[in-house]
């Protein structure tokens, strides 16, 4: 079946645009937008028709073309006169995101094995378990949930805040990430297999293997993500 150039060219993905209900309207069209292109909802070369990704939203066409232009100053978007807007996000981007992704939690993972309390690995403790019975079942949308609160933890007991505030900054491409891996069965028992490891070191209080286990895990989930969205070439790793 041909698709219209205005239709979402998607996978397997389990991602969804659908109507926005919160006070931060601008803000969360944004976000939204910026998801469905790292997660590869929105494949690259994807027409981005403001009036039809208005109405999936719910929202009037004033917030998605300002999401549109902040897309656009971010390099995931390019706009055309008389063609409209474009997705141009690529794995070079994709690449870098990983990396500043990878440098940034394996830091925190280190802070996290000096710093975590007794309460703080029994919360990772705790959202271990939940992760290896969910993943006996076929909940996506609870999986990605818990794996990102495993990643929440973790932050957490670091005790750190700049760093917490970069990664931020990275919230919607970590999302989407983990969206696009957890999407492929193959990786889902490496992902725990990998964030029990991470969990090992941080309770022994083992610094550097926990940055080393978390800069791999996460740079693996990258290879893997850039694998899924754009065909590319990297060996598959386990993730996010």
């Amino acid at each position: 079946m041909m698709h219209s150039p205005d239709d979402p060219v998607t996978g397997s993905l389990n991602f969804s645009l659908a109507p926005i209900r919160t006070t931060s309207l601008r803000d969360e069209v944004h976000e939204r937008l910026r998801l469905a292109i790292v997660s590869g909802y929105f494949k690259a070369g994807t027409r981005l028709n403001e009036r039809k990704l208005a109405a999936e939203l719910g929202v009037s066409t004033s917030p998605v073309k300002e999401g549109l232009r902040r897309l656009e100053a971010e390099g995931l978007v390019r706009t055309e006169p008389r063609r409209g807007s474009f997705v141009i996000f690529a794995a070079r981007q994709a690449e870098e995101m990983t990396l500043a992704r990878a440098a940034l939690e394996s830091l925190v993972a280190g802070m996290a094995a000096r710093h975590a309390t007794p309460g703080d690995l029994a919360r990772m403790q705790d959202l271990l378990a939940q992760m290896k019975a969910v993943l006996e079942g076929d909940d996506m949308a609870h999986l990605v949930r818990l794996n990102g609160a495993f990643h929440e933890s973790i932050r957490a007991a670091s005790g750190g805040t700049y760093l917490l505030d970069l990664l931020n900054t990275l919230h919607a491409v970590d999302h989407g990430t983990r969206v696009a891996v957890l999407s492929d069965k193959r990786v889902r028992k490496a992902s725990l297999r990998e964030h029990t490891a991470i969990y090992q070191a941080i309770a022994s209080g083992d610094v550097t293997q926990a940055e080393t286990l978390m800069r791999r895990h996460i740079t693996d989930a990258g290879k893997t993500h850039i694998e899924l969205l754009f065909h590319a070439t990297q060996e598959s790793g386990a993730h996010t």
